[in-house]
């Protein structure tokens, strides 16, 4: 029998406390952190994707930061490939890989045996399709797509008409949504995993939020979001991302600052939810609360000795 590598994940919704933690475990366990979040990879995006700083590593080896540039294209797929190479490279050092993020799917696909398998297609939709775009426009197909498939819509540009199509061509050919049709699957874990879920009262998450978004706009989110505004970037997977999409409606002139940065908050209040709602539903996490009435001392030192039992390793501590 093989043996599996030893690998601790944490997730849980956006601002929770992922970053804080992810470096006191790596310090205990000789870590190194994989960036488990769909838009840190990005260049360019630093403050709307609470991209950790520099200076807040403590010199702790970060990986899959930084790798695309804005205007390209990014899947789960591609993210399976990448993590478990990076899983692979630090094994083989003998330090212990930390995967970290708060998108689902994405860990979901590369921690557990989870195979990609080709949707069918349908070229006759599919060019009725790109037909009625040239006629009806794109906006109609991606109000289409909203209807049949939010998380895909939210996610894909409307002027990305092919990849709109193709969202829309799988829910025609299989009666399911793009992430259903991977979902669907119940494979096996195929590390030897401590699965770390962070959470906290909804009041207090909410709360934490809304105290994120002030302090990304004073350490100058929207100067961010203007620099790639005024680099034509438009038609991008990146440009969905919460935090820029509500600023790129002011920056076009269609709702005012206030307006942008209250639905920026409300956004991403409702991310969270959906957060919360994919891991319990999809993954057997140990949840550990991490509201303010127990000291992060004793949380750290709670997760700690779970992941000492349940990986059978010791800190260097």
């Amino acid at each position: 029998m093989i043996k599996k590598q030893k690998i601790v994940v944490i997730i849980g919704p956006t601002a929770v406390g992922k970053t804080k933690l992810s470096i006191e475990l790596a310090k205990r366990y000789r870590g190194e952190i994989i960036s488990g979040d769909s838009m840190q990879i990005y260049r360019g995006m630093d403050i709307g994707t609470a991209k950790i700083k520099q200076d807040e590593m403590e010199g702790v080896p970060h990986h899959l930061i930084d790798i695309k540039n804005p205007d390209q294209d990014f899947s789960a797929a591609e993210f399976q490939e990448l993590l478990r190479k990076k899983i692979n490279e630090i094994s083989a050092r003998n330090r212990l890989p930390i995967i970290v993020g708060g998108t689902g799917l994405y860990i979901q696909s590369a921690i557990y045996d989870y195979h990609f398998s080709e949707a069918p297609s349908d070229p006759e939709f599919r060019s009725s399709l790109e037909q009625r775009a040239e006629t009806e426009g794109n906006q109609a197909l991606h109000d289409e797509l909203m209807k049949v498939d939010p998380a895909s819509a939210s996610e894909i540009h409307p002027n990305n008409v092919r990849r709109v199509i193709r969202a829309l061509e799988i829910h025609h050919c299989t009666g399911k949504t793009k992430v259903e049709t991977h979902a669907n699957q119940s494979p096996e874990l195929i590390y030897d995993t401590a699965l770390i879920g962070l959470t906290m009262d909804r009041d207090q998450l909410y709360e934490r939020i809304n105290y994120r978004v002030d302090l990304m706009l004073e350490e100058g989110l929207l100067d961010e979001v203007k620099t790639l505004h005024q680099q034509g970037l438009r038609e991008c997977q990146s440009i969905q991302a919460i935090g820029y999409k509500e600023l790129y409606l002011y920056l076009d002139g269609q709702i005012s600052l206030s307006e942008g940065i209250e639905l920026l908050k409300q956004n991403s209040r409702r991310y969270a939810k959906r957060q919360l709602t994919w891991f319990r539903n999809k993954m057997q996490v140990k949840w550990y609360d991490m509201g303010e009435e127990v000291s992060f001392e004793k949380k750290i030192n709670e997760i700690s000795a779970y992941i000492e039992g349940k990986l059978q390793i010791k800190s260097n501590t």
